[in-house]
């Protein structure tokens, strides 16, 4: 199975891409490496096990920019992991057709871009106590889906968190960073203990991967302010939307 034989340049350039947008706002991309894949007619086996592999990676670079500059919130990471963490390894032990799933959250992603840019709805300013009981239930649903469909939950926490007026920008950055990780790695351990089993070619990806994640983690947590970090956010949140919608 060596996937990379008839892989042309522009998914080489595309990738790292790819890496630099998610990372700059806190996310390992896998919703946009599964997009990228199935456009370049990449084995449907490979796909899943694949966007998590680069998530780890990206999510990881990415957690470490925005904590190093001192953006983590504990408590607010651990009242969603605590729950997501079992359920995406349970979710990435199952193999179904997930695509009326996808098309719902796709359509739930592209309402809460317009609430997060006051397109629709109203903009609060000041930031909320976390409701720790409602963000277990959250975790919990968040991880069982994202190990289902091989994504880290990125694209569906950072948005709620931002709708529920749990943190500030580059705070859920650091929160989905991690929670990414720790996402992505249950859904490999479930997948693997499936017998799910990668390429050796897959660490050229995540070569290229690693790279724009690197440069787009320490953009977004040095040089983007909170505003420009939403517009991008909304910008991967449209990508992260179409893929779920279209492929």
């Amino acid at each position: 199975m060596v996937f990379l034989e008839n892989t042309s340049w522009i998914f080489i350039v595309l990738l790292p891409l790819v890496a630099f947008m998610y990372a700059a706002v806190g996310h390992g991309g896998a919703s946009g490496y599964l997009a990228l894949m199935a456009l370049f007619s990449f084995s449907p086996e490979i796909m899943k096990p694949t966007g998590l592999l680069l998530n780890l990676f990206v999510a990881g670079i990415s957690f470490y920019h925005f904590w190093k500059r001192g953006y983590f919130n504990f408590k607010l990471f651990i009242a969603f992991a605590i729950s997501s963490i079992p359920l995406s390894f349970l979710g990435g032990q199952i193999d179904i057709d997930a695509s009326l799933y996808k098309i719902i959250l796709g359509i739930l992603l592209i309402l809460a871009i317009l609430k997060m840019m006051n397109i629709v709805g109203i903009e609060f300013n000041e930031t909320k106590s976390i409701n720790i009981p409602l963000a277990l239930v959250i975790g919990a649903c968040i991880g069982f889906f994202s190990g289902l469909i091989g994504i880290g939950g990125g694209i569906i926490l950072t948005p709620v968190i931002l709708l529920l007026n749990w943190g500030e920008m580059k705070e859920v950055a650091a929160v989905s960073a991690l929670f990414i990780w720790v996402n992505s790695a249950a859904g490999i351990l479930g997948q693997w203990s499936s017998n799910i089993k990668f390429d050796q070619n897959v660490w050229v990806l995540v070569t290229l991967a690693v790279v724009g994640g690197s440069f787009g983690a320490y953009a977004g947590s040095k040089y983007l302010n909170n505003k420009s970090l939403r517009k991008l956010l909304a910008f991967v949140l449209i990508l992260a939307s179409i893929k779920l919608i279209l492929f």
